[in-house]
């Protein structure tokens, strides 16, 4: 195989192109399981990922007076960071916080995203310009994009900003989560 590869430039080129995919998406997924605490499915990932990258890296090393190797390797570990970030939006593991600030106090915001399925804070909060109806609201990150265009569609010059909770405890909403 190894004679084969390194007398067709091309497909050497192309094998440690996908190669490097490979290991730096399975690197990103690896990193994601590692930090939402999946240790076991981490560990797992990471026997594969260790696998693969012995194996481009050698070809790139046995091979280093080629410098399109080299290239492929680099352009590879980029397209892998991009890859591994759409397998990361895919994945969506996890909770996110978000908090809103509107101006509108009517339609009744907060029970409309309780209806929909959202845990709701919400109270009167006092901006540069006056009152201000704050909540905080806690979804699923696959429920993200939803939150968000729910928000727009019932106040589309609310203020929105997000953040990923470490961890949460108690509340009504929490006793519904499967982990």
């Amino acid at each position: 195989m190894a004679a084969f590869l390194m007398e067709h430039a091309l497909v050497m080129v192309l094998t440690i192109l996908i190669i490097n995919v490979v290991y730096v998406t399975l690197f990103t997924v690896r990193m994601i399981f590692t930090l939402k605490g999946q240790r076991y499915l981490a560990a797992g990932v990471s026997v594969i990922e260790i696998l693969v990258y012995v194996i481009g890296l050698s070809l790139v090393l046995d091979n280093l007076d080629q410098p399109q190797n080299l290239i492929a390797y680099a352009l590879g570990y980029g397209i892998g960071v991009i890859i591994g970030m759409k397998v990361e939006e895919k994945l969506a593991l996890g909770y996110i916080t978000v908090n809103v600030i509107t101006k509108e106090y009517e339609p009744d915001i907060p029970n409309a995203l309780r209806d929909k399925g959202y845990g709701v804070t919400n109270w009167v909060a006092y901006g540069r310009e006056g009152e201000r109806l704050m909540m905080e609201i806690l979804t699923s990150r696959r429920s993200e994009q939803n939150l968000y265009q729910t928000v727009k569609e019932l106040d589309p010059k609310a203020f929105i900003i997000s953040h990923e909770p470490k961890a949460f405890f108690g509340g009504f909403w929490v006793k519904g989560i499967r982990r």
